[in-house]
């Protein structure tokens, strides 16, 4: 079942600006926190240099200006990434929530990071960090929505065939016929909130379930 919404409501399920749960995502692992440390140190310590190399001069601010904005690029990188993120979800024209159960349950394997290493003969060969993901494919009374996937944990085990699930849907066809996109997702009964990306603002998403599907 699809229960339109209209876009004022929007904004209380899922914000303009990044939340704490948002941040920790687009922070990333421990490889893209150090790109992050590096870019962050590098630009803040050229800045720094110029602006030393300017003191006197009316460009001086503007330079210790850029230079504080690098050093905090740790902080404003993940926080700017996961705003944009919600804004392009905005960005769509109808939304629904979706109200269906999980037709089908499989895993997959997903490469998540490769490196090149040498084996014993000494040759270079690449090595593949991979990870497990659970693959929920969601249906309702009208047949068959879209799958919505995540990286797996101990809690996943479950989820069963049958489950009820909802989440928000958003497309620009009114029909949500094509080009439908999906938040996370919370199974009631099971108070079990999945998904990769947490779009939304999660007690506010279940507060309005309860209006809409008490």
């Amino acid at each position: 079942m699809l229960i339109p919404l209209k876009l004022n409501q929007i904004s209380r399920l899922i914000p303009a600006v990044g939340t704490g749960g948002q941040f920790k995502y687009t922070l990333g692992n421990g490889r893209k926190i150090l790109q992050r440390l590096i870019i962050s140190s590098i630009g803040g310590i050229i800045n720094f240099l110029i602006s030393i190399s300017q003191t006197g001069n009316q460009t001086y601010n503007l330079w210790l200006i850029l230079c504080v904005i690098f050093f905090l690029y740790i902080i404003w990188g993940p926080i700017l990434e996961s705003s944009r993120k919600n804004l392009q979800f905005r960005k769509n024209k109808f939304y629904s929530i979706f109200d269906g159960f999980v037709s089908d349950i499989y895993k997959t394997e997903k490469v998540e990071s490769s490196r090149e290493q040498s084996n014993r003969e000494g040759r270079l060969e690449i090595v593949e960090s991979k990870r497990t993901w659970l693959v929920l494919e969601l249906e309702d009374e009208d047949g068959y929505l879209e799958k919505i996937s995540f990286p797996m944990e101990n809690k996943h085990s479950q989820i069963r065939i049958g489950s009820n699930i909802r989440c928000l849907v958003t497309s620009n066809s009114r029909n949500f016929d094509r080009n439908i996109f999906l938040t996370d997702a919370w199974l009631p009964d099971l108070n079990l909130w999945v998904g990769e990306y947490p779009y939304l603002l999660r007690p506010a998403f279940e507060e309005i379930c309860y209006i809409y599907l008490k």
